[in-house]
């Protein structure tokens, strides 16, 4: 099975919230208004962007490429390993 992962680019995203709403699994807002992801109860937001790619659980893959696509800042990247 493919390792998927996940990261937002701060810089683009809008606040919207969307991505929570849609997979709070793997996505939360933070006090700055900004979404960051997250594995478990880390969150990876020191730093954020690049640097905080994470892991997406199996079960949260549709919720995460749907997250992306819906996404208006387009700050969400999906990266898919064999």
């Amino acid at each position: 099975m493919a390792k998927v992962t996940v990261w937002i680019d701060q810089d683009l995203c809008t606040g919207d919230g969307l991505c929570e709403e849609i997979a709070p699994d793997v996505f939360t807002l933070l006090d700055d208004g900004l979404a960051y992801v997250k594995e478990g109860d880390k969150v990876f937001s020191d730093p954020g962007g690049v640097e905080g790619l994470a892991a997406v659980p199996a079960d949260q893959i549709e919720a995460v490429v749907e997250s992306a696509e819906e996404c208006p800042g387009e700050c969400i990247f999906v990266e898919v390993a064999e």
